[in-house]
């Protein structure tokens, strides 16, 4: 993949699939900017790609709030002159399970904040950019709850068809502005969203892991090769399309 010397903003790139996301992007010769709401975090994964010879810096940016979101994509610009790549990464899941009935509104308000709201934010403000200089790729990170039902979980599942939608949505309306939009849509992937899953009931592993063909969970780096490759010359023929990494869960 070539992404050497590309500019590559990456949202929620303190743990999880954003770091693993942003590290493989610095591996690649590209500029990172490590963009997470906790920023020792973020300071944390930019030098550890510094260590590794690459070249990145840490934001610390809030996705609910417009104007952080401005902050970030206009100290990119002044640093950088340009946007080659954004990547939504930025999540949360609720913290409560429940039926929708049940469903408490601070986790609908939450989640639709960072989830849905917070890709709007970025896209709206980095499609501009794009725009503009006249080429640009987004990957923003939906999940396979935005492609099938996921029961008890109503604002993530909504939050995550939302991203999915807006990815299809902007993709047409600039693929002739040579922009492309695409999405990834993991499964259960080990993270901290999966953790708090298991906290709550650590039985459930073992019993999601029968709806898996390929018998395991997904790794933040597997995703993060599909991230880095969607974002590279390598798929420059691919947009607004969803790929799904779930180790066959969708089969099922």
């Amino acid at each position: 993949m070539n992404l050497k010397d590309k500019v590559v903003i990456i949202t929620g790139a303190g743990s999880g699939i954003g770091r693993e996301t942003a590290k493989l992007f610095g591996k690649h010769g590209a500029s990172v900017i490590v963009s997470d709401i906790n920023s020792t975090a973020a300071q944390k994964v930019a030098e550890e790609i510094l260590l590794d010879d690459g070249k990145a810096i840490a934001q610390k940016t809030d996705v609910t709030d417009f104007k952080e979101v401005e902050e970030l994509v206009s100290g990119t610009l002044e640093k950088h002159n340009k946007i080659d790549v954004m990547v939504n990464n930025a999540g949360i899941g609720g913290k409560n399970q429940a039926k929708t009935a049940d469903h408490t509104l601070d986790d609908w308000h939450n989640v639709i904040a960072v989830n849905q709201t917070g890709v709007f934010y970025c896209m709206k403000l980095v499609l501009g950019v794009m725009a503009n200089q006249g080429h640009g790729t987004i990957v923003n990170v939906a999940s396979l709850a935005g492609l099938k039902p996921s029961g008890n979980n109503l604002s993530y599942a909504a939050s995550k068809f939302a991203v999915v939608g807006m990815t299809k949505s902007a993709a047409l309306e600039y693929g002739r502005r040579n922009i492309r939009i695409n999405a990834v849509c993991p499964g259960f992937t080990e993270s901290a969203l999966l953790d708090q899953l298991l906290a709550v009931s650590p039985e459930m592993g073992d019993k999601l892991k029968r709806f898996i063909p390929m018998g395991r969970f997904g790794k933040a780096d597997e995703v993060a090769e599909a991230i880095c490759w969607l974002a590279s010359d390598n798929s420059k023929f691919i947009t607004g399309q969803t790929l799904t990494l779930d180790g066959g869960n969708s089969l099922m």
